[in-house]
Formats: structure tokens, sequence, C-alpha cells
């Protein structure tokens, strides 16, 4: 049986835009695995530990912080800049202050400049690692512990590099359910014998 040429096209044309949709949403997890991976667009890593050598090379790290358009947050670095030597463990602090009268959650993206640095510096702990909630008016200081692998020093690329700046911008994300439901007043109920 032959196929009419309308339904051979229009059946060509759904193929492609059902392969395009599929590409589009395979697109961001496979880019975010890439940019782990390689440090590509200044990703850090994550480590489950120090590096295990300390070079007597220094390098300095920068800190940066913004907040996206509408998070009504105040969020600032506690410190500019840190010395460390290539592969010791260093920790700073941010803080975030919710000024609102009400709870806000906030998530936190980060990135590393120069981007050939990206993929050497590696995270312990981070307060971007999982979502943040503050309620009105509260104040908090998060920490993120890090270091420089010491293979940077092997990168032709990267060795050169005399400071690595880090930077974090947070934005505004809905309440989490936990959250929201921590913050539902409980209604007491009594119930009456007769």
């Amino acid at each position: 049986m032959a196929t009419d040429p309308k339904t051979k096209t229009v059946l060509q044309l759904v193929g492609v835009v059902a392969t395009m949709g599929a590409l589009a949403w395979a697109s961001v997890p496979f880019y975010d695995w890439f940019c782990r991976v390689t440090g590509f667009g200044g990703t850090t890593n994550v480590a489950e530990g120090p590096a295990g050598e300390i070079l007597e090379q220094t390098i300095k790290v920068r800190f940066d912080a913004s907040l996206e358009r509408d998070m009504p947050w105040e969020f600032k670095p506690m410190q500019r800049e840190m010395t460390l030597r290539i592969g010791e463990e260093g920790m700073a602090f941010y803080e975030a202050y919710n000024p609102t009268d009400k709870p806000v959650a906030g998530q936190a993206s980060y990135n590393v400049a120069p981007y050939s640095a990206g993929g050497y510096f590696s995270k312990i702990d981070c307060f971007c690692f999982t979502e943040q909630v503050l309620l009105p008016g509260e104040r908090v200081q998060m920490p993120v512990v890090f270091f420089v692998d010491p293979d940077i020093i092997n990168d032709s690329d990267a060795k050169h590099t005399g400071h690595i700046t880090l930077s974090y911008t947070f934005y505004q994300i809905d309440l989490p359910d936990n959250a929201q439901a921590a913050l539902t007043p409980k209604t007491d109920v009594k119930t009456s014998l007769n």
C-alpha cells in the first residue's frame, strides 16, 4: 500500500519536530554535565575532601556576589580576597539578608573566572548545593569550603593564572513544600463529646 506524498511529508515533519524537541529537552542536562566534567564556562568541581597535595605556589581567590533582577535579598561576600597555597583548603563566607516581611527562598548559581581555571576549582561544601530560605528580617552567613587543584600547574592554559574569581548570583525560587508547610498556621480542631 503506497503512502500519499502529503501524508509522508506530514509524518516526516512530525518526526523532525519530535526529534528537535527531544534534543532541546536533553540539551540542558547534557550541557550541565559537559560543563561540570570539563570546567567549561567556569563551572567548578565538587570534591569529597581536601586535595591531598599542597604546593608552595600561591594563588589569589577573589569573591563576588550579585542578585538576579527581582531577588529582594541583600547578598555580599564577607571577604573580598584571600591568598592560598595551591591545594590548600580555604573557607570563605557570604552573607545574605532578607529585608522583606515575608519568607523568601533562593538558589545560587556560580561560576569561576578565568574559565580555564574552572575545572581546577573544587568545592568541598557550599551553600550553593542546596536552596536557601530566609525568614523576614533574617541574616545568615553561609560558608563555601574549597581548594584549587594542584593539577592546574600542568595545564598550559591555566598554569599562569594568578587569581581566580568565584562569583555567585542568587535568584528567587518558589518556597519549598516543607518550608511552606512549616509557615502555615496549624488550626486547632476541638471535638466535643456528648
